[in-house]
């Protein structure tokens, strides 16, 4: 009996000797956490945002020898606003979080980029598969055994979700993950093993780059559909073009150029997608953001009998609290899965494929094209009735700081009066606008500037960087600033002193304590984050002479080292287009059944 367990017990290979089978069976064996990165780098990632945690340092080990830079954020919220904003400007991130309470940490970012649709690779290192299937009791969990309860929360705000538990399939999974981020331009989330990180793999498939191509329409559907297009497209009387967010997420914006010069037709722009279009173009009309839009700009938009509305987002402060007067009569909706035409949907045709048909098709001379209102050049308004012409007002300031702007500045504005101010700032060509008008989420912009920046440097771009932030926004991720110095980042930062949260007082609570904020010495804090006194600038702003001095400042204004300027304005000055969007939100909060 003795021989017989003895002889069967040699049969069966011991666990390890199995690996080694499987890894001699390799053609081209890696470690599973080279072939991640690898992906990265191919996707255009230079850097990877993230704190460290002991759940995920062996995998932040393998950077170096990738060549990918591990940028070190001051928390994981911060490091995920981050990657949203280098993915706004490089195309896709990568962020490192440990299980639990590190990917906990970064969830409301995610979810942020989840909704304005940005892709941003997740990458959790959790626990060893072998501790998750003994259920054991360790830290950074809840303490009864579940290892799946954070990545089920996850599930709901990732386009897709990679779980490495296995190196046999962890290479398809990664590159299912990977396209599935590009091509939906939405967050993926990845669990990493410690026990995983080197096993090896097979790395034959990283000779070839992800196919990241859309798949083309079907094309008896598509020429349907083109026809319709194009006969509504001749046959109306004044068409424009409205272009939103979901046209630069999904990376149309040379094919919308192409449709927007060829065509001549009037092309405005939504809040969410501002600095999408060429601003000195002489058809393009400005911000349509319904009650909230410049004059002459909403009478213009509501009258036109056809709108090419590409990309929408038809969010309340997208829309100026849902005042859009347009008929789906009159509008044909582009997006990136779909084609309404009127009331007929199209489902599985795609804009962009759609757009290479369409354009060549089209000949300016079959379409009636209006002349777009005059759209104000950065005019500085004359004073208001009792408005002191020292300080600095928004409606002073930001048509003076269009005037100021440059071609191919990145402008990074906070929701809150910045965000709203800029509207009526008319932008120079080639300049890149970020926001999170939808999720809207106080303190992004610090956050985001620092990826931006960090993008811009890695592209070789010596585009400016400037953040306009609130006082209340700021100090909830002021910490950033630490990144940007640690990062040799160069970025212009405004920080708009009017006592805290400008936006919510004019929604509710006007004079109420809990809009308030601790005033600080803001400038302060570029020394004490440890920025050399002799690369850096500080500045306090509070009159229009000096803030004419200040922009004409050539050292200021070529940007060659961090700076951060306090810019004081009156506690109960905002943007005529906040006003308005407010009052919407207010009256929509308080509407009862």
């Amino acid at each position: 009996m003795a021989d017989y367990h003895s002889v069967n017990a040699s049969a069966t290979p011991h666990p390890k000797a199995r690996a080694d089978i499987r890894t001699a069976s390799l053609s081209e064996p890696v470690e599973l956490v080279d072939y991640l990165y690898t992906r990265l780098k191919q996707l255009g990632v230079s850097s990877v945002h993230g704190v460290p945690g002991d759940y995920n340092l062996v995998a932040l080990d393998s950077l170096e020898k990738n060549k990918l830079k591990w940028v070190g954020n001051c928390n994981e919220l911060n490091a995920g606003y981050a990657a949203d904003g280098y993915a706004r400007v490089k195309g896709i991130a990568a962020i490192i979080t440990t299980f639990g309470v590190g990917e906990l940490s970064a969830a409301n970012a995610i979810a942020g980029a989840f909704s304005e649709v940005v892709p941003v690779v997740h990458i959790v290192g959790t626990p060893s598969t072998i501790s998750q299937r003994n259920g054991m009791l360790l830290h950074h969990t809840l303490g009864n055994g579940d290892f799946q309860v954070f990545a089920n929360m996850s599930r709901e705000i990732s386009c897709a979700m990679a779980k490495l538990n296995d190196p046999v399939d962890a290479p398809a999974l990664i590159d299912n993950a990977l396209r599935e981020c590009w091509l939906q331009s939405r967050p993926v989330y990845i669990t990493l093993p410690t026990d995983m990180v080197q096993k090896k793999v097979e790395g034959l498939g990283l000779k070839t780059t992800l196919d990241l191509e859309e798949p083309d329409n079907e094309p008896e559907k598509e020429a349907y559909v083109l026809d319709v297009i194009y006969k509504y497209m001749t046959g109306a009387k004044k068409p424009m073009i409205l272009v939103d967010a979901c046209a630069v997420r999904h990376r149309v914006l040379d094919e919308v150029h192409e449709l927007v010069t060829k065509t001549g037709l009037p092309t405005f722009v939504t809040p969410m997608s501002k600095g999408a279009i060429n601003e000195t173009l002489p058809n393009y009309g400005g911000v349509y953001a319904g009650a909230g839009s410049a004059p002459g700009i909403q009478e213009f938009v509501e009258s036109s009998d056809l709108i090419l509305s590409i990309g929408a987002i038809k969010s309340d402060f997208n829309t100026a609290g849902f005042s859009y007067r347009i008929s789906q009569l009159s509008t044909i909706d582009f997006h990136s899965s779909h084609i309404n035409v009127k009331y007929s949907g199209y489902a599985g045709v795609r804009m962009k494929p759609l757009f290479h048909k369409l354009i060549p098709k089209l000949d300016r001379n079959d379409l009636q094209v209006a002349t777009v209102p005059k759209l104000d050049s950065n005019t500085v308004p004359p004073l208001a009735a009792g408005e002191d012409e020292r300080m600095v007002s928004h409606d002073f300031f930001w048509p003076r700081l269009g005037k100021w702007l440059k071609e191919g500045d990145i402008v990074v504005t906070e929701t809150g009066t910045a965000n709203f101010g800029i509207w009526g700032t008319r932008f120079p060509p080639g300049v890149t606008a970020i926001s999170q008008v939808l999720w809207g989420s106080i303190g992004y912009s610090v956050g985001a500037t620092q990826g931006a920046a960090l993008a811009a440097k890695e592209m070789g771009d010596k585009r400016r960087v400037i953040l306009f932030v609130g006082d209340g926004s700021f100090q909830l991720t002021c910490q950033e600033i630490s990144t940007m110095i640690r990062q040799g980042l160069t970025p212009i930062i405004f920080c708009i002193c009017n006592e805290g949260y400008t936006i919510e007082r004019f929604i509710h609570g006007m004079t109420a304590s809990y809009n308030d904020v601790q005033n600080w010495r803001y400038k302060d804090l570029l020394a004490v984050f440890g920025a050399d006194p002799k690369k850096s600038g500080v500045f306090q702003i509070r009159s229009r002479a000096a803030l004419e001095e200040l922009l004409l400042n050539h050292v200021f204004s070529s940007a060659q080292y961090i700076q951060f300027v306090e810019l004081y304005m009156a506690k109960e000055d905002a943007p005529i287009a906040l006003k308005l969007v407010t009052e919407a939100s207010a009256k929509n909060n308080a509407r009862l059944e």
